[in-house]
């Protein structure tokens, strides 16, 4: 039942490069430098992962923008919203793509994992004895994104949860008091802390003891040629061995955790 949670959870990803593999011929890394661009699929209002701001474009497209450099074309974006709707549009690269062992990936290839992340627990400042989801008193309200594998699973657990269509909301509702905590994405309320420094909450990294709320993700791409992959594999680890990930992280608040 765990495994087949965390592989619907991949699988939303996959969909999403697998009808972008269906909509056009993929391209070879040959192809990409002889057109002198690599593309990348990205929501263009979704801080701190990725927007159209030019002062605050996001850490999804500042890697993006490293690996193009790093193979030697320019870096162009397709925007999208939501994900799935990656299928409309001819990219090479989606970032963030969830790994999980077992999961077939299709038409799909993808990189080396470069950041570990999952679902985080953000709580009131007020709440400093909670360190985890086993912590939470039954008195507590938790939002949780509707649907999501954090909800079920709390939700089983008889943990009082709230839902909401939008982590933002959650969050902010945390803030105010009008919930006790949330179930959030870590990149997500690191960015909120890191924009509003007295906002009294604080997170903790739940996932890292539950099985089911943790993953690795990595870049997914069309499927192209083995050279491509290499390729990326190549600037991500370099990336990863001179700091450079992680100060791209650090400008949005957002922990590196190395895969």
């Amino acid at each position: 039942m765990r495994v087949a949670r965390r592989r619907l959870l991949a699988l939303v990803c996959l969909v999403a490069l697998g009808a972008v593999a269906d909509g056009a011929a993929a391209r070879t890394l040959a192809e990409i430098r002889a057109r002198g661009v690599v593309s990348q699929c990205a929501n263009p209002d979704a801080l701190p992962y990725s927007s159209k701001q030019t002062d605050t474009p996001g850490f999804q497209i500042e890697i993006g923008r490293a690996l193009a450099q790093g193979l030697g074309v320019s870096h162009q974006v397709e925007w999208i919203i939501p994900r799935l709707r990656a299928g409309l549009v001819d990219c090479d690269l989606l970032l963030d793509t969830i790994v999980t062992p077992g999961t077939e990936r299709g038409p799909v290839k993808l990189s080396h994992p470069y950041q570990r992340s999952g679902v985080a627990l953000a709580m009131r400042g007020d709440a400093s004895s909670v360190r985890g989801f086993g912590d939470i008193a039954p008195a507590q309200r938790i939002g949780v994104m509707i649907n999501s594998v954090a909800s079920k699973l709390l939700n089983e657990r008889g943990v009082r949860t709230v839902p909401y269509a939008f982590e933002r909301d959650m969050v902010e509702d945390v803030v105010k008091g009008e919930i006790d905590g949330c179930a959030v994405s870590p990149a997500t309320i690191a960015y909120y802390m890191h924009v509003h420094a007295n906002a009294g909450v604080r997170y903790v990294h739940a996932y890292d003891s539950e099985p089911e709320l943790r993953w690795t993700v990595a870049v997914g791409m069309r499927r192209g040629d083995e050279a491509l992959l290499d390729a990326v594999n190549a600037i991500l680890d370099g990336l990863v061995e001179d700091g450079s990930l992680a100060r791209i992280y650090a400008r949005y608040g957002v922990d590196y955790r190395r895969p």
